[in-house]
């Protein structure tokens, strides 16, 4: 059985990591604040939500080269950021803001 090799890529990857893993990390930060233990309004909650950013963001960016292309990634880490601000959307309509 061949054995693959490491694709020559880690460009790709880590631009989609840092690129799109920053407003994926905003937005999942968005979604626990609305949707979060005493909503939007809660208070001390803005320096946790703020603090979680980075966290994340270093986490997806930590992942993606574990994906198997920089196309794959960029692919996936895309929609991923597609569907957590549509989510966002939905969720701050749903809560009433303006």
């Amino acid at each position: 059985m061949p054995r693959e090799t490491i694709r020559p890529d880690w460009g790709s990857k880590t631009f989609a990591g840092v690129v799109l893993g920053a407003p994926l990390a905003l937005a999942l930060a968005g979604i626990f604040a609305w949707v979060g233990p005493g909503g939007i309004g809660a208070p001390q909650k803005s320096q946790f939500v703020m603090w979680s950013i980075v966290p994340a963001w270093m986490a997806v960016l930590s992942t993606v080269w574990l994906f198997r292309s920089g196309r794959r990634a960029l692919l996936v880490l895309g929609l991923a950021d597609a569907l957590a601000f549509a989510l966002l959307a939905a969720v701050r309509h749903i809560g009433g803001a303006p």
